[in-house]
């Protein structure tokens, strides 16, 4: 199913969405799968504590959001896609990450942990069919579809690319 236009799309979710130039989602979360996953292959285990400021997440707890934003999200689709109706909750990220774990863990073991989660999420995706992908529900207070989703797990994934880039590795 192609990318969605942005009246589709949540407000808060467009800027994620706009980057996107795959007009396709398998692919897409493909192709932003792998260079992901190059990028995070690249980072030392002596670099994962890293916070580029007081107070903000360091490098572990950045993939474990990026982890744990693509299993909320697709837990969403695959309810959306089952035809639940049940409007689905917002959940909390600070707290999420400041109980990830991610202190007692290896940076190569979340990286292992990231690369499962998004084969699972290219799974989920390729077995929805069209009239699944177009089907609809309320998620955080707001309408989405499961192809806007999708759409919105790459854009996020992206997103904390950047992040990561400019502010963690760019030194």
């Amino acid at each position: 199913m192609p990318k969605p236009t942005l009246d589709l799309v949540p407000e808060f979710y467009q800027g994620y969405i706009k980057g996107i130039e795959e007009e396709e989602l398998i692919p897409a979360l493909i192709n932003h799968g792998n260079i992901t996953l190059d990028l995070l292959k690249s980072i030392p285990e002596v670099s994962a504590g890293y916070c580029y400021q007081p107070g903000k997440w360091s490098i572990k707890q950045v993939v474990a959001h990026m982890i744990d934003t693509e299993r909320i999200f697709a837990y969403r689709s695959l309810a959306i896609a089952r035809n639940d109706k049940t409007p689905l909750p917002g959940f909390e990220e600070n707290d999420y990450a400041e109980e990830a774990n991610v202190e007692n863990r290896k940076l190569y073991r979340i990286i292992e942990e990231y690369n499962n989660v998004r084969a699972s999420t290219i799974d989920l995706f390729s077995s929805f069919s069209e009239t699944m992908l177009h089907r609809e529900n309320m998620c955080n207070g707001n309408l989405m579809s499961v192809n806007t989703i999708g759409y919105i797990i790459v854009g996020h994934e992206a997103h904390h690319r950047a992040v990561l880039l400019e502010r963690y590795l760019s030194n």
